[in-house]
């Protein structure tokens, strides 16, 4: 039997506090490693709450920390918290996103720099500061999307930010190779997560047509991707994207 064991390793995973973050926060807490669930401190304070409440299901070795992934200084101070609290930093996990669908002719200036400022600019800021503070033999592992790669009506904004995303992880893995540290990107299909709920059902039905699988991803199932990325198996894979979309390429 081979076992995935992260323990005495930390993980900090951006908007953690629910669906596809908070899923991957918890199954690498249950391989063992401490994490730091990252949230974006909106006006009402639900991401707050739902941060908070990711960790008291975790219990030990866990911490929630806000930190926007728009603002540089935060980006800093997040990773550097997650090693005050825990002694080092081992992986990063680029989830935080939004989204503002729309069709070309539509979108407002507002409405694509919202997207491009979390989904892209984020991964970047976050990647650069991982740079500086990530352990020799460390893990990064960037959100990218099917949306990146074959495109979808009315994600303009979103689509170029995700097919970013995996230029990004390229560029940012040959950079750190010299220390061994692996810089991967995760495309996952459509997720049965709030964001992915989010979309009309009408739309939804389209898209199972072209899945062979015949239905939408879990949360679970990409978050394993993600495990195994972070783990010692893959220790010579970098710079790659790895598609877990139920054989869909649109």
């Amino acid at each position: 039997m081979i076992a995935i064991d992260l323990s005495g390793k930390t993980a900090v995973v951006t908007g953690a506090g629910q669906g596809l973050g908070r899923a991957t926060a918890t199954l690498l807490h249950r391989a063992g490693a401490a994490v730091v669930v990252n949230y974006f401190e909106e006006g009402q304070g639900a991401n707050r709450a739902r941060a908070e409440e990711a960790v008291a299901a975790l219990g030990s070795r866990a911490v929630a920390v806000a930190a926007d992934v728009r603002q540089p200084d935060q980006v800093a101070a997040l990773l550097d918290e997650a090693v005050r609290q825990f002694g080092a930093l081992h992986i990063v996990v680029n989830n935080a996103a939004v989204i503002r669908d729309r069709t070309l002719r539509k979108m407002t200036d507002a409405e694509w720099a919202a997207v491009i400022d979390t989904n892209l600019s984020g991964v970047f800021h976050v990647c650069r500061a991982a740079a500086e503070r990530i352990a020799d033999g460390g893990r990064i592992v960037n959100m990218a999307s099917i949306s990146g790669v074959v495109g979808f009506f009315g994600q303009a904004n979103y689509s170029a930010a995700k097919a970013g995303v995996i230029g990004l992880t390229k560029a940012v893995g040959k950079e750190l190779a010299r220390r061994q540290v692996t810089v991967n990107a995760v495309a996952p299909g459509v997720v049965l997560t709030e964001m992915g709920q989010s979309i009309p059902e009408a739309a939804r039905a389209e898209m199972l047509k072209q899945i062979p699988f015949g239905r939408l991803g879990e949360a679970d199932e990409i978050a394993n991707a993600i495990l195994f990325l972070c783990s010692d198996l893959a220790a010579y894979i970098t710079c790659q994207t790895i598609h877990v979309n139920g054989g869909w390429w649109g």
